[in-house]
């Protein structure tokens, strides 16, 4: 197995993930709650958006073939996409969109539910998550290569979960200076890697050497 793909994958879903940013928005969505509380949504968010995820890394490839969709064209589509998300995320858009959906959620739902919506989703197995993941499946074709990469899912889960446990703590340390550099830094990271699935699915969907 290639380990390179393994590492590039962490990174990516780690990235999307943006645990440093998603730890200020989990502070707000929890705001009252208890630190037993906050454990139970941050157990149930986590292990709810790593099992969509799961299922789209298995069966994500099939859906694409059954609407006709190549391969390359998703990588060139998603490789926008996740450059856009990193764009937001270097000029700080992406966190002001994620704080106004999570407003939206705790006025319309019950406080039990914000583990799932909108905390599973859409602010960990959002789009871009669920878009990379894909992409990153087409790199893992063996059964055990596959089963992999749930596994790098289920790792980056448990980082992310670690970061809403000590949310408070991080958010502290951290500060707003030390918040949006590490975001723009993630964001500067996952543009590179965007870029490169556009050009890996430019490469594959012209079939140049």
């Amino acid at each position: 197995m290639n380990i390179d793909l393994f590492v590039n994958a962490f990174v990516t879903i780690i990235v999307m993930f943006d645990p440093p940013g998603l730890a200020a928005i989990f502070l707000g969505l929890t705001a009252g709650m208890t630190r037993s509380q906050r454990m139970q949504v941050a157990l149930r968010g986590t292990v709810t958006a790593a099992g969509i995820l799961a299922v789209f890394a298995i069966a994500g490839a099939s859906l694409l073939g059954l609407l006709g969709i190549s391969l390359g064209a998703f990588r060139i589509a998603g490789g926008i996409l996740l450059f856009w998300i990193a764009f937001e995320m270097i000029f700080e858009k992406r966190h002001e969109r994620q704080e106004k959906s999570a407003e939206r959620a705790i006025t319309k739902d019950h406080i039990s539910n914000v583990s799932v919506f909108p905390l599973a989703i859409p602010l960990i197995a959002g789009p871009g998550a669920i878009s990379a993941v894909i992409l990153l499946a087409g790199s893992f074709y063996a059964p055990v290569e596959r089963a992999g990469l749930i596994g790098v899912i289920i790792v980056a889960a448990l980082v992310l979960f670690a970061f809403l446990v000590i949310a408070e703590r991080i958010d502290q340390f951290l500060g707003d200076t030390g918040r949006t550099i590490l975001t723009r830094l993630l964001g500067v990271i996952l543009a590179a890697l965007s870029v490169q699935f556009v050009v890996d699915g430019i490469k594959q969907a012209f079939v140049v050497g």
